[in-house]
């Protein structure tokens, strides 16, 4: 934990220095071009409660049926909307996890060196996976535990501060315009959340790993609502036009957390780790784009030796045009 502070009051040092005005622009944006693009891709949260169970198991894991998602895109000037929606089929075989639904919805916008998201995700139609080990009515063929009614949600407002002036997210995201050379910059990110899991009418774990004398054992429900901040570094670099960024960060929230085990509720405070991943890749010329794209948003709540983590991610490839603005013709010729 000493290190999580340390590294915040650093970065807070490194935005309160002077930064250095330069007088050419490493980016390029086509604010006046309209831009239209489509992306295709999947998203999960997997997750696992860790503890010491019966029968000398540590670790649960969570997975759900992964499903095809597309998405459509419209840009222009200050104005943004994007159409997401998933596609028929599943990515895993339904016998084994099921059919799973969900929702993720986003808004982000971008006010020069400062760069905000709002994220709303909803998950639903969890198994628990190789319950076989223990659950002798189940087999290597059919080795998951089908939770339908197990949910997953989260709901994030986060906020990154960039100390460089000339670091703009819209060209990073790739999609306005790009980088014409290398920027790097120490950022901030703030962070404000709530997530958690549950059952409306069971306990999370499995019968066989419940320890019927910890209230935490049959437990039904686990929430938590966080806030804190996130120091991090980024970096964004082009060549022959194909463009890499990458974002790395490790921070400390302070988390209000709960369990609920029937009709009991018990709520604590505490501290926990935050850990801010993403990545970009991909080809981008004046007139269209192509792009791959990951992100990850790492959760977890700790009730003493009880560990729930969540990992929330998405996995797109994103593929657009910018739309040069038709030129008037001008009439040359004049009465006279």
């Amino acid at each position: 934990m000493r290190v999580l502070i340390l590294l915040v009051l650093l970065t807070l040092c490194n935005f309160i220095a002077h930064a250095q005005e330069l007088d050419t622009l490493p980016y390029t944006l086509y604010k006046n071009r309209l831009v239209l693009y489509s992306d295709l891709g999947f998203n999960g949260a997997p997750f696992s409660i860790k503890d010491e169970f019966l029968g000398g198991y540590s670790k649960v894991k969570f997975k759900h049926n992964l499903k095809p998602t597309m998405g459509l895109g419209i840009m222009y000037r200050w104005f943004s909307l994007r159409i997401g929606f998933g596609l028929p089929g599943h990515l895993r075989p339904l016998s084994r996890y099921g059919k799973s639904r969900y929702t993720d919805l986003g808004v982000n916008f971008n006010i020069k060196n400062v760069y905000a998201d709002i994220d709303l995700r909803s998950y639903s139609g969890f198994v628990v996976k190789d319950a076989y080990i223990w659950n002798d009515t189940l087999n290597e063929i059919t080795p998951n535990d089908f939770r339908p009614e197990t949910r997953a949600v989260s709901a994030s407002i986060n906020v990154w501060f960039f100390k460089s002036k000339t670091f703009r997210m819209p060209a990073v995201l790739g999609k306005v315009g790009y980088y014409e050379e290398k920027e790097q910059t120490w950022y901030l990110k703030s962070t404000l959340n709530f997530f958690g899991i549950g059952n409306e009418s069971s306990p999370l774990l499995p019968d066989d790993l419940i320890d019927t004398t910890q209230t935490i054992s049959r437990a039904n429900a686990m929430s938590a609502l966080d806030v804190g901040f996130v120091p991090g570094y980024a970096y964004v670099n082009r060549a022959d036009s194909w463009q890499i960024s990458l974002f790395g960060g490790l921070g400390a929230v302070m988390q209000a957390k709960f369990f609920r085990s029937g009709n009991i509720t018990r709520g604590f405070l505490g501290l926990a780790p935050r850990i801010d991943l993403r990545f970009i890749a991909g080809y981008t010329e004046p007139d269209y784009f192509i792009w791959f794209v990951t992100d990850f948003d790492i959760k977890s709540i700790k009730f003493q030796d009880t560990r729930y983590n969540q990992t929330y991610y998405s996995v797109k490839l994103v593929a657009g045009v910018r739309l040069k603005k038709r030129e008037k013709k001008i009439n040359d010729d004049s009465e006279i």
